[in-house]
């Protein structure tokens, strides 16, 4: 007998069989089936443009509806258009909403948009915090404290809030999905600075942290949180402002042909509006040349600005190379490769398997030095006579005024002065014990000019100002960062990103005086700023809770000193360093304040301007 074969029909036979018999009963019946996000709603920020817009562009796609938001309404108005024409040729039967002119470092826009959809019963499946600015590209002295703390407002705030406003429409199995950058993930013993980017590398060193802090935070609600890194992508900002503004920086450092620092920073916004897809607008370059000519001859300054102009595009041409020749392929992502690798992330599955982590999506080989250390190699004990060494202090407690008090000792014991300026919000008993031992004042540590006075005071009191130490005080005792009202969050903020890079910046004007508009005042000059913390938490039944709080601010300083470091050695060509010490274990043991008097050591002698690390976990053992 012959076995009788079952020709079996596929998926695919099914359905070309099924559209063959009736096409428009058939063809929305499998078009459900095949779009994997159906009946699921993304929000994501900063979706008029760009990968935002190309990230909405997938997820409807993928059957899902989305909620758009920016700045800007046109933008918003036009990517709508687009979208809900690929829903109609879906046929999905999914949604647009867009909600126009909603800046993400808006509190309250971001709080009356959830809000909003609260009261509509929209549920928000996933959220992708994509908004963000390039920020100031420029060197750090030059860096408008202003535009720093705008920039850590739009990335690491607008992620923060919007991620805990989102709480209030999402259920459990929800995912939020934040977009940083691999110029902040750091390895073992490594950390990438991003030159001219401090404000943005160090919003986006603490993004990524407290995607890892909010995974462990938002467990109980069943919320996954994931980072994803895509490196350099395709895009305008990266082409028509990044890399022509970092370029535009170079020429600005060193001056070109005549023209001063100063007058390369007044002409440099107005010239890089020339760059035009087909050349360069001549015309626009000799309005800009009379505009800031005061006094000089208008054809040969245009002349000057045509050729300034040229050199910038070349060296961001220079600048685009290289980074492409450190890629395997020599190629840029796509935004659509990016927005690919969103919806892989919102993978019910993926998403469980990768929650908490950072995923390195770039594919750029960078060469990394090691600028993350633990014990600072120690050096010969300096003599500190004829010297001063001043406190920038934001105590949190006790063991704050008794690390002031050991280093301060220390300074003292080899020769030294010391001066101590303390923080209106450290705790009045803190306040007086250091005010008990040490030449002291309560001052705004955070208003520039204010710090800027009292180390010209300190300077003319006691001598010249060997060193700053910013002591920044510990994290206080907390349950979730995810429960922080706004005020709360950004008093965190202040007091471990912002104040320190205030209390940095004036110590740098302090130690080059002009500096900030003349950067060829650098060159060779020398100076010392140590930042102190935040420790990591003491006990012996510490949680990951806890670590991963503190991370999130260790994440922003990581990156943010390393990349100073780098303008001030391989820019400016100084000898000032600034060193940030992270004290405690992950073991949770006592901090010792001793290893952090000798990274001090270290910092001031001659041995520290040619060390590449800068960061030091000065109580952990490799």
């Amino acid at each position: 007998m012959h076995k009788k074969t079952l020709n079996i029909p596929t998926n695919k036979d099914i359905k070309k069989k099924a559209l063959e018999i009736n096409p428009n009963k058939y063809a929305k019946v499998f078009y459900f089936f095949n779009l994997k996000f159906q009946g699921k709603t993304a929000l994501i920020t900063g979706s008029g443009t760009g990968i935002g817009k190309a990230i909405a562009t997938k997820f409807v796609e993928n059957g899902a509806s989305v909620i758009i938001l920016g700045r800007r309404k046109e933008p918003l108005e036009e990517a709508s258009k687009d979208l809900e024409q690929i829903i109609s040729n879906k046929n999905s039967g999914a949604s647009v909403k867009i909600f126009a002119g909603v800046d993400v470092a808006d509190e309250s826009a971001m709080t009356s948009m959830f809000d909003a959809l609260k009261n509509d019963n929209v549920n928000v499946d996933y959220i992708i915090n994509n908004a963000g600015v390039s920020g100031p590209v420029t060197c750090f002295p030059n860096s408008p404290l202003k535009d720093f703390k705008s920039t850590i407002a739009i990335h690491l705030t607008g992620t923060f809030w919007g991620s805990v406003q989102a709480l209030k429409v999402m259920k459990e199995g929800g995912k939020i999905i934040t977009i940083s950058t691999f110029f902040t993930e750091e390895r073992p013993l490594e950390q990438r600075p991003y030159r001219f980017r401090s404000p943005y590398t160090a919003s986006q060193g603490a993004k990524n942290r407290l995607a890892e802090a909010m995974s462990w935070e938002l467990t109980d609600k069943g919320i996954i949180s994931i980072a994803t890194n895509p490196g350099p992508v395709h895009s305008d900002r990266i082409y028509k402002t990044v890399y022509p503004k970092a370029a535009a920086e170079f020429m600005r450092v060193s001056g070109f042909e005549d023209l001063s620092p100063t007058e390369v920073e007044e002409a440099k916004d107005d010239l890089l509006e020339c760059i035009l897809a087909d050349g360069i607008d001549k015309e626009g370059i000799a309005k800009t040349a009379e505009k800031l000519a005061n006094g000089k001859d208008v054809a040969k300054l245009t002349e000057t600005f045509t050729n300034l102009l040229t050199k910038i595009q070349t060296i961001a041409e220079k600048v685009q190379n290289n980074t492409s020749h450190m890629i395997a392929n020599r190629e840029f992502l796509a935004q659509t490769q990016v927005s690919e690798s969103v919806l892989n992330l919102c993978d019910d599955e993926i998403a469980k398997i990768l929650n908490g982590k950072v995923i390195p999506g770039d594919r750029v080989f960078y060469p990394v030095k090691p600028h993350i250390g633990t014990t600072a190699p120690g050096v010969h004990q300096p003599d500190f006579s004829g010297k001063s060494v001043v406190f920038a202090i934001d105590g949190t407690d006790k063991t704050d005024a008794e690390r002031v008090e050991f280093l301060a000792q220390h300074v003292e014991k080899n020769g030294g002065k010391v001066a101590c300026f303390i923080s209106q919000s450290t705790p009045t008993d803190v306040q007086e014990y250091i005010s008990s031992k040490f030449h002291s004042h309560v001052v705004d540590i955070t208003n520039p000019e204010e710090m800027q006075r009292w180390l010209n005071t300190a300077k003319t009191n006691l001598g010249d100002i060997l060193g700053v130490i910013h002591v920044t005080g510990k994290l206080p005792e907390i349950g979730k960062l995810t429960e922080l009202n706004r005020a709360g969050w950004e008093e965190l903020v202040a007091k471990f990103i912002s104040t320190p890079a205030t209390v940095a910046q004036r110590a740098l004007e302090h130690f080059v005086p002009g500096g900030d508009k003349d950067p060829r005042l650098y060159k060779d000059t020398k100076g010392a700023i140590m930042i102190i913390g935040p420790d990591l938490p003491i006990g012996r039944k510490v949680t990951g809770t806890q670590r991963a709080q503190v991370e999130v601010f260790r994440g922003a300083l990581r990156p943010f000193t390393t990349t100073v470091n780098q303008e001030l050695s391989d820019v400016l060509k100084s000898k000032i360093r600034m060193f940030t010490v992270f004290p405690g274990s992950v073991t949770g043991a006592e901090p010792d304040n001793q290893k952090i008097a000798d990274a001090f050591n270290f910092l001031v002698s001659e041995n520290a301007a040619s060390s590449a690390e800068v960061t030091f976990c000065v109580d952990e053992t490799r």
